[in-house]
């Protein structure tokens, strides 16, 4: 698999962190370095919890993340959950959370066969 099928495969946008990152040694190593990122383990442990200020802050942290990266479809449910969660909208953020844990699997998994192949 190819980065660029790696992008396919979870719904981003290549060109566009291309366009950011400069060179694509750039956009491998820092693809590479989101499975480490605890954000989305954050916001499930916060969200199962019921503390949604923790939640806040890990759906933030994972949206920009995301938007820095181009993965665009992980993005958009990522924002939606911060901003149901910035206007306190709680029983929504409970919600949009499966659709934000099915993009973060079906992200990982893209990156995983790509980081195997």
């Amino acid at each position: 698999m190819t980065i660029q099928e790696c992008y396919a495969a979870l719904e981003g946008d290549y060109q566009e962190v291309l366009g950011r990152l400069y060179s694509e040694a750039l956009v491998r190593k820092f693809v590479g370095k989101f499975l480490s990122d605890q954000s989305f383990q954050l916001l499930e442990g916060a969200m199962g919890k019921k503390d949604y200020e923790e939640a806040f802050r890990a759906a933030h942290t994972l949206k920009g993340v995301t938007q820095n990266l181009s993965f665009t479809k992980l993005y958009q449910s990522s924002h939606e959950i911060t901003e149901a969660l910035r206007m306190k909208e709680y029983g929504r953020a409970q919600e949009l959370f499966p659709k934000v844990e099915a993009d973060y699997i079906q992200t990982a998994a893209a990156i995983q066969t790509f980081q195997s192949t």
